[in-house]
C-alpha cells in the first residue's frame, strides 16, 4: 500500500474553506465528497482526514494525523506534544480580554476577584498569572460574548476577528492575550517517507503563500534614472532590465510586496516611471 502523508483539517468552520483552497492552489485535487470523514488526492500521496478542530492537536500528538492545519491558538490552548512547522497567513485573529462597553477600564488589575466566560481556560490562566492577578474561570463552549449579559461573568476572554460580534453583544476589548493565524503542525515522530512528502508539500506551500504576498511589476523609465529606480525596486536579486525601441528608455521588470506597492508607485512616479504594470502573481518559487 503507497505511503500518504495524513493532513487534518477542521471539518466544519472558518479554516476549512481555506485549507482546501491552499491545497488546490498547490496543485493537488482532493476526492471530496459530502459529509467525507476521509478523502485522498487524486495527484498527490495525501489523505485528508475531516475532524472536529479541538479534538486535533490529540491526533496529530497521538500520530493518528501526521501534519494538521489548524490556528495556532487552538495549538498554545491544547498544549499537546506536536511542533509548529509553518505559518500559513490566514485566518488572522487574537484571542483578547472583552468587558461591557460602560465599564471603566483602568488596566489588567480590573479582572482580579472577576468572573470570566473563557473558551480558552489555559491561555486565560497564562495571562492571569502573568499579571499576578486572581480571577473565577467559567469555562464554557459555545457563544461565550453572551455571558455577561446574561450575569455570568463580568468579562470574557474569547478569539476577536473583526470586532463586530463583541459590538453587536455590548462589549469593547481591552486586551490583547495572543496572536493567531493559521498554521501547518506535524507531531514529532514521522518517517523519513512522510517526511520527505511532507516538504515536497511545504515547498508547494511557501510557493504559493510567497505569490500572495507579493506583485510582478513592470515600468517604462528613461535610462538616466535607471540607478535611482534600481534603489526603489531591488526585486529578488535585481530588477530585470531591457532596453525599448525608443532609444534612451528601458523597461524593468520586479517584484514587490503587497504591502508596499502603493507606496513604492508614488517614487517610482517621482522618478519618471511611465506605463506602471503591477499583477498578481500564481506561484512563486525562491
Amino acid at each position: 500500500m503507497p505511503i500518504k502523508l495524513k493532513i487534518a483539517v477542521q471539518k466544519s468552520g472558518r479554516l476549512t474553506e481555506d485549507s482546501l483552497k491552499l491545497l488546490k492552489e498547490c496543485g493537488i485535487s482532493i476526492n471530496d465528497g459530502n459529509d467525507q470523514l476521509k478523502a485522498s488526492a487524486k495527484n498527490f500521496p495525501v489523505e485528508i482526514l475531516y475532524l472536529r478542530n479541538s479534538d486535533i492537536p490529540q491526533y496529530v500528538a497521538d500520530g493518528v494525523a501526521d501534519v494538521a492545519i489548524l490556528g495556532e491558538n487552538v495549538v498554545i490552548e491544547k498544549r499537546k506534544d506536536i511542533r509548529l512547522v509553518e505559518r500559513l497567513g490566514f485566518s488572522k485573529c487574537h484571542l483578547s480580554m472583552a468587558v461591557p462597553k460602560g465599564v471603566n477600564y483602568e488596566g489588567p488589575s480590573f479582572f482580579n476577584g472577576k468572573r470570566i466566560a473563557t473558551s480558552y481556560p489555559n491561555s486565560l490562566s497564562d495571562f492571569l498569572k502573568k499579571n499576578n492577578l486572581e480571577a473565577e474561570i467559567h469555562e464554557i463552549s459555545g457563544s461565550v460574548e453572551i455571558a455577561p449579559n446574561i450575569g455570568l461573568a463580568d468579562a470574557i476572554c474569547d478569539l476577536v476577528s473583526t470586532g463586530s460580534t463583541l459590538f453587536s453583544n455590548g462589549l469593547k476589548e481591552v486586551e490583547v492575550i495572543l496572536k493567531s493565524e493559521a498554521c501547518l503542525v506535524a507531531g514529532k515522530n514521522i518517517s523519513p517517507e512522510v517526511q520527505e512528502i511532507l516538504d515536497n508539500l511545504l515547498f508547494r506551500f511557501r510557493a504559493v503563500l510567497a505569490s500572495r504576498n507579493n506583485r510582478y511589476i513592470l515600468l517604462n523609465a528613461p535610462n538616466e534614472k535607471i540607478p535611482e529606480i534600481i534603489k526603489i525596486l531591488p526585486g529578488m536579486k535585481s530588477p530585470t532590465i531591457m532596453p525599448l525601441i525608443e532609444e534612451g528608455w528601458s523597461s524593468l521588470h520586479s517584484v514587490i510586496g503587497e504591502t508596499d506597492f502603493w507606496a513604492v508607485i508614488d517614487q517610482l512616479k517621482a522618478c519618471g516611471a511611465q506605463g506602471i504594470l503591477v499583477m498578481p502573481i500564481e506561484k512563486m518559487v525562491l
